[in-house]
């Protein structure tokens, strides 16, 4: 008995390209749903990695991230800020419209 096909398909990309709204012409159908089934066999081939003892880590160097004083400030400088805005009105920035 033939093993199920796995992976992506042509019609996996069409409807992948569909949602999210690419055109893909059939002709790359093909190549594209290779370099997925590609990509898919690599992550797997990760989940065959002994990673027993490693902790997770956010970054390959051994750092921490610069903090900042958490410190509240009475702010009011508004003015200061809107000086540098191209136009502003009543203490707000303008901007263009983007939609009539």
């Amino acid at each position: 008995m033939a093993e199920p096909e796995h992976g992506v398909s042509r019609d996996d990309v069409k409807k992948i390209a569909r949602l999210a709204r690419l055109h893909v012409e059939d002709s790359q159908c093909g190549a594209i749903a290779d370099d997925l089934n590609g990509i898919l066999a690599w992550i797997e081939q990760l989940g065959e990695v002994n990673v027993e003892g490693v902790e997770p880590m956010t970054s390959a160097v051994d750092m921490r991230a610069p903090m900042r004083p958490d410190i509240v400030t009475a702010g009011g400088i508004r003015d200061q800020i809107l000086a540098n805005a191209p136009k502003a009105e009543d203490g707000f920035f303008v901007v263009p419209r983007s939609v009539e």
